[in-house]
């Protein structure tokens, strides 16, 4: 497959990058992950209300923009390089996504406009403690009791979950194991039962949340889909999802390979830059070489996507795609981000020093649906070998 931004996603993939350069500098990122809440509301309001970029790939009879994942990924990829900290992966790619593959016309109707004008923040909860980011890791039951149903149980790591308004939560039937029995429900996060706690975390450009439901009672009307029936489309959403996050590695990797080359022209050693010495020059290319793959892959997993929310034929592989560029944006991310501290030596991990915060988003993405090795397992199964 050949790949080229077309004149218009450029122009968007630019604009993004401006925006971002003069909106999110590291004091700005600084100050939202030292709140609780991990973002500042005038910037949520500019993001949404100025860019519209939590409209993008929402279609435009639901209120969006109508664009595809390939402008969606654009966006994301400059994101990663200024550490946004903003709910803009909870809503977008993770609650918007939900509703849009599972959700009916009615919900869909009720919930995507308020998501792309920003007036609401939606967030996906699916796993448990046991660490597994597949069906597995659902263990939330749902209990038909009449026109309703009854939710129990706990999830974690539920991104931005403390603050988001609309929760969309996976759930099994009592007895169920993997995929069968897999329901999908949407409620207000203000619904009486459920419990939010916010998690103190490594990366703190990034919150997570526990959620607890306890005997939470919701209408038939709060089920996404068929009874039973959500595996293929939680399948479907954590693919996306995974193709958006690799696109925020691969912007961390390539911002901080260019921290590093920064850096070590200004270092002096012997006389001269550091930048000047071989080892230096070899370690650089590394991680060069290492973006620029890691780029592809997410571009091609970008098309793909697009492909499977179109119902186009390369829809299919989107599995494979999604897992190639999880894998390999997750390995290159946190290679480059060690190496750049290398580069800086001891001052790397300094508060003073910005590349802490790029190690730690690195390690903390690197874990978040699953790691380079669960993905390059997911795509030998997928491939039979």
């Amino acid at each position: 497959m050949e790949f080229a931004f077309t004149e218009e996603q450029q122009m968007i993939r630019e604009t993004a990058a401006q925006f971002l350069a003069d909106n999110c500098d590291p004091a700005a990122v600084r100050r939202a992950m030292a709140t609780e809440s991990g973002f500042e509301p005038q910037m949520w309001q500019r993001i949404a209300g100025e860019m519209y970029w939590t409209a993008i790939h929402i279609p435009e009879e639901y209120g969006g923009l109508g664009l595809g994942y390939v402008e969606l990924v654009a966006v994301m990829e400059q994101m990663g390089r200024y550490l946004l900290c903003a709910p803009y992966f909870s809503s977008v790619c993770l609650g918007a996504n939900a509703l849009l593959l599972a959700g009916s016309e009615a919900q869909k109707v009720e919930y995507l406009p308020q998501i792309a004008d920003g007036s609401l923040r939606a967030t996906l909860a699916w796993c448990d403690a046991s660490g597994r980011w597949d069906a597995d890791g659902v263990s939330a039951t749902a209990t038909r009791k009449g026109d309703a149903f009854v939710l129990d149980g706990s999830y974690r790591y539920v991104v931005d979950g403390h603050t988001a308004d609309l929760l969309v939560v996976a759930a099994r039937t009592p007895g169920s194991s993997g995929g069968a029995g897999l329901s999908l429900f949407v409620l207000p996060a203000d619904t009486a039962g459920v419990t939010r706690t916010w998690l103190p975390t490594m990366d703190q450009t990034r919150k997570l949340a526990e959620l607890r439901l306890d005997n939470v009672s919701v209408p038939a009307e709060a089920l996404l889909g068929a009874e039973g029936g959500a595996h293929a489309a939680l399948g479907k959403t954590l693919a996306l999802a995974s193709v958006a996050l690799a696109a925020e590695q691969a912007g961390g990797a390539q911002q901080i390979l260019d921290m590093a080359v920064a850096y070590t022209k200004e270092r002096q050693q012997f006389g001269r830059a550091i930048a000047s010495f071989q080892a230096i020059k070899h370690k650089a290319a590394d991680m060069m070489l290492k973006a620029e793959a890691a780029k592809s892959a997410v571009y091609y997993a970008a098309c793909v996507a697009q492909e499977a929310l179109t119902g186009g034929a390369q829809g299919a592989q989107l599995a494979e795609a999604a897992s190639l560029a999880k894998a390999y944006c997750s390995d290159t991310y946190f290679f480059n981000a060690g190496t750049a501290m290398q580069l800086h030596g001891g001052v790397g991990f300094t508060w003073e020093y910005d590349v802490h915060l790029y190690f730690k988003r690195a390690r903390a993405s690197e874990s978040f649906l699953g790691d380079g090795a669960e993905h390059r397992e997911r795509i030998a199964v997928e491939l039979g070998l």
